[in-house]
């Protein structure tokens, strides 16, 4: 869509093009991280919106909650580049690091454990086959 020599998307536009559900996107709006206008009951996305939910699913593969990506919006609108918002970004990349590190060594050590328990089960079959 183009109004006014600005750049505006559909729903269904955005949808499309990053595979995700027209649901999903009105519920990024409900949860305030996206701020479509209205024509009627249509909503109209403009580029910022665009950028906005690219972040968002970006930050979702990454293991951001909402909460946190919505807090780095705030950060961002209120003041682009702060020291604040960097040392912030840098914080919750440090928290998602130690949490995605702690999940790793528990992953570690239940395949140890699945390790011990299909070992037991091959030699209590193989004694079982005798």
């Amino acid at each position: 869509m183009k109004t006014s020599s600005r750049i505006t998307y559909s729903i269904g536009d955005l949808a499309k093009e990053f595979d995700i559900t027209t649901r999903s996107i009105r519920f990024y709006e409900d949860q305030g991280l996206i701020h479509p206008t209205r024509k009627g009951q249509t909503r109209i996305y403009n580029q910022r919106d665009k950028v906005r939910l690219k972040l968002i699913l970006r930050g979702k593969r990454l293991g951001f909650s909402l909460a946190e990506t919505g807090r780095l919006f705030e950060l961002y609108d209120a003041d682009k580049s702060s020291v604040t918002q960097l040392v912030t970004i840098m914080e919750l990349i440090s928290q998602k690091r130690a949490d995605l590190t702690q999940q790793l060594d528990d992953i570690q050590a239940v395949l140890v454990e699945l390790d011990g328990l299909e070992a037991n089960c091959k030699y209590t079959l193989a004694k079982i086959d005798k």
